[in-house]
């Protein structure tokens, strides 16, 4: 068993050295990589996905698998999670013919390129061509591999493990039930922030000098990290030595990089915390993409737009800025971080708003892997959804159906993580709060305990724990969406003089 654990292994670390190459060449393309590299990097990224193939799919590996499950019994618990995983991989790729894998791989690094020079001319007929092949590569995809109830439950698992469409409908239903009421209710108060201060000129060089120090002040280590600009802001991890994150920056709206800069860099947190005995591995990431968004979430928003953060940060920031900002008080920052109005940009939503935004995107990918809706109609089918949800209609494909990164990348199941990941956070604070006061941390700027807990419960287990676990050994319970529902109704309750 000692030489089927070893090579077990050496494929382990074989397959994580494919993948950091394709990461360091996804990492280049967002960050700068010339418009007409795009051919000479799908052709790379498509040699090393068939090298990724053939690595994991075949006899050989398939039978060291189930020659370890069947000692799983005297496995330790590392090497049992690794053929855990190894096998959901295995199966799931082992379907997919290696021809239509490796160009699939070639089609997504087309497709990015397409997508943002779509969205700089605001034209989606520039990359509805190529979301029409990702679209048909994905449907062709779960026909491969089949389905429990619904094509899409196939596309949610690879982000949430056996998550369904029934368990999101009846939390999206719940939210909606929440959300809806109180976003009627702040229309209709009394109460009317003002955030006219954020409109005004704020240097592109200060924002990054002051997003930089901000990253480093809640924890992020820029020695095993960077950060740098992209179109849209994102994660990426090679190891817990690597973690490299992007924001982007606007001269008339600071938060837009302030809040993309706190999200992403919950996200890299998580990332450089993974236990060491974990790294080079399968097992050395996050566990899901709910966890994950759960992680940049809580940064974000339970600590990133608190009252006792903004004690600590709105010092910091008046110092940077003190022209625009001379005649405000804390409490009126505060209220203009957290004001709540329907928008038409998800990643610049308030916290109330922001799961309809996830809604919108949940329900048109349903309708794209049922057949019911066709590529060319999306830009109308995306305008139609917004005035229903939120009164607005986008002036333009930029502001609409091309704001989002994530399908020029194949990400179709992904955007439910945001939501769930928000009432993640949520649980996870809860829980917390039951052990320490965050306050008086937060109004120190002294994250350390802060880190320490999530690095204890959640960090350092990567994908020892699946999310279920996670959630129930860190917080007692199974996941409960009222802690968010919770959260959400005492936070803007407050900030709105709101009755019940």
């Amino acid at each position: 068993m000692k030489d089927a654990i070893k090579q077990l292994n050496d494929i382990d670390n074989k397959l994580h050295a494919i993948n950091h190459a394709q990461a360091i060449i996804y990492w280049d393309a967002a960050t700068g990589a010339p418009k007409n590299s795009v051919e000479g990097r799908a052709n790379t990224l498509s040699i090393l996905t068939g090298e990724y193939y053939q690595t994991l799919v075949n006899e050989t590996f398939d039978n060291l698998l189930k020659e370890l499950a069947e000692q799983k019994d005297a496995l330790d618990f590392v090497t049992l999670r690794k053929v855990e995983e190894f096998r959901n991989e295995y199966d799931k790729i082992a379907k997919i013919p290696v021809d239509m894998y490796k160009a699939y791989t070639a089609d997504q690094a087309k497709a990015s390129v397409a997508w943002e020079e779509a969205k700089e001319k605001s034209d989606f007929s520039i990359f509805a061509p190529h979301l029409e092949k990702l679209v048909d590569y994905n449907k062709k995809f779960i026909e491969y591999r089949g389905f429990q109830k619904h094509p899409y439950n196939t596309l949610l698992g690879d982000y949430e493990k056996n998550l369904t469409t029934d368990e999101l409908d009846e939390f999206f239903s719940e939210l909606k039930h929440t959300i809806v009421p109180l976003v009627t209710k702040i229309n209709a108060s009394h109460v009317k922030v003002n955030n006219d201060f954020t409109k005004l000129s704020y240097p592109i060089d200060k924002q990054e000098a002051l997003n930089k120090d901000l990253l480093k002040a809640i924890g992020f280590d820029m020695d095993s990290g960077i950060m740098a600009k992209s179109v849209h802001p994102f994660t990426t991890n090679f190891n817990r030595h690597d973690v490299r994150v992007t924001t982007r920056y606007f001269e008339h709206n600071p938060f837009s990089a302030i809040y993309s800069t706190i999200h992403e860099g919950g996200h890299g947190i998580y990332e450089q915390n993974i236990g060491e005995a974990l790294d080079f591995s399968t097992l050395g990431t996050g566990t899901s993409m709910g966890i994950h968004e759960s992680q940049s979430r809580f940064f974000e928003n339970i600590i990133g737009r608190s009252y006792p953060f903004m004690a600590y940060f709105f010092p910091i920031f008046k110092e940077a800025f003190p022209e625009n900002l001379k005649d405000l008080s804390l409490y009126d920052f505060y209220l203009a971080v957290n004001k709540s109005e329907q928008s038409l940009i998800r990643i610049e939503a308030d916290e109330l708003t922001y799961s309809l935004h996830i809604m919108i995107r949940y329900e048109i990918e349903k309708l794209l892997i049922e057949n019911k809706v066709l590529v060319k109609d999306l830009p109308a089918l995306w305008n139609k959804k917004y005035e229903e949800y939120m009164g607005l209609i986008p002036e333009n494909d930029a502001e609409g159906v091309l704001q989002d990164v994530h399908w020029s990348e194949g990400l179709f199941g992904y955007f439910p993580s945001y939501a769930l990941g928000s009432a993640y956070a949520s649980q996870f604070a809860h829980a917390m709060r039951k052990e320490f006061d965050l306050s008086e941390d937060l109004k120190k700027g002294d994250f350390s305990r802060i880190k320490d807990w999530l690095r204890t419960h959640i960090h350092q287990h990567g994908r020892l724990l699946n999310p279920s676990e996670i959630i129930e050994k860190t917080t007692g319970e199974p996941f409960n969406p009222k802690y968010y529902t919770e959260y959400l109704k005492e936070k803007y309750s407050e900030i709105y003089k709101l009755k019940d």
